[in-house]
């Protein structure tokens, strides 16, 4: 099968195209062939080991020392079960499906994931590229506003970076939690962002939120484009600053914020489950949420995909088109 190969870390120039082994399926796992996956901000980083300076190691020891321990990338993807091992009973051949990966794998044509594991039936009213759009956005929002935030009807809620990967969901779903919803973004992305259901949008050309005298319940940092300093003065008292994205700065202002109280800043990372993917996939179904897509990039030309992504002016995600003649990507099966 074809699949984006990289054997050492650098510029998006260090992936190819390769030939190289269909995986099998085991006993608890689908064979998934891959019609659309994408590329992440996740996927750069770890082909070009560009991690945050206080988790460089840590990212290192994960991704491999000295080289890259997982040859292929991609945690996003929707395809169709080809096969399946001898103890799967929740899904069968021809089932259509979208979800992660696991252990990476999905920038190519086939993938394996346990029945267990976050892997779910795409709704048919939803493409492929659409599906493939969503779990990782779609998750880390619904974990970091739902669980983490705890976001209640009513409250006011800010998401910084409002036109990202994280951020496009994130205005989706804290408007389906309740909430009020101030979006930060910039003046090419207003339009989107209010579509999305953003009930106010703040242009950060022209005004910065921390200066406008409003305070928020939550502000949801999706990108690392804000920091706690400026968090705090719109805060309401007891209010919560929540960064996708953190260092070692943000590391002591937790410990400290923890020690006295009052306006806090919470660090989590999202994790992924069966059961999530499921509620997000409802969602979809019922037109609750919908992917955004910035740009489609043929498996061929996944450096190019990563490059878009690495310039951190996506709006949305970009989907890698990798059976497109299995069936016309971006209608429903």
């Amino acid at each position: 099968m074809k699949a984006a190969w990289h054997d050492r870390y650098g510029p998006a120039d260090v992936l190819e195209i390769r030939e190289v082994a269909r995986p099998e399926p085991k006993d608890d796992e689908i064979l998934v062939q891959v019609f659309a996956t994408t590329v992440t901000t996740a996927d750069w980083r770890f082909r070009a080991s560009n991690f945050p300076k206080v988790l460089w190691l840590a990212g290192r020891a994960m991704a491999g020392l000295f080289r890259p321990k997982n040859n292929v990338l991609g945690s996003e993807f929707a395809g169709r079960v080809v096969a399946k091992g001898k103890d799967v009973t929740k899904f069968k051949g021809g089932d259509e499906v979208f979800g992660f990966s696991g252990a990476w794998g999905a920038h190519a044509e086939y993938v394996v994931v346990s029945q267990d594991g976050p892997v779910v039936r795409k709704p048919a009213a939803v493409g492929y590229d659409e599906a493939a759009a969503t779990p990782f956005g779609a998750n880390t929002a619904l974990t970091f506003l739902r669980d983490f935030a705890q976001v209640r009807p009513g409250q006011k809620v800010l998401i910084a970076g409002a036109s990202g990967g994280v951020g496009v969901w994130a205005v989706q779903i804290a408007k389906h939690l309740g909430a009020e919803v101030s979006a930060v973004t910039s003046t090419g992305n207003v339009e989107l962002v209010t579509s999305l259901g953003a009930d106010r949008v703040i242009d950060y050309k022209r005004d910065n939120y921390w200066e406008t005298g409003e305070t928020w319940d939550v502000i949801f940092d999706t990108a690392g484009t804000t920091r706690f300093a400026e968090a705090k003065r719109a805060l309401t008292p007891k209010g919560l600053f929540l960064p996708a994205e953190f260092q070692g700065r943000e590391m002591l202002q937790a410990l400290r914020a923890l020690i006295l109280g009052g306006k806090r800043i919470m660090l989590r990372v999202s994790g992924d489950s069966q059961e999530d993917l499921q509620t997000i996939a409802d969602l979809l179904d019922e037109g609750e949420i919908r992917a955004v897509i910035d740009s489609h990039y043929p498996l061929e030309r996944i450096a190019d995909a990563h490059r878009r992504v690495e310039s951190r002016h996506k709006r949305g995600s970009v989907v890698v088109t990798v059976a497109p003649q299995a069936l016309p990507v971006g209608k429903a099966a």
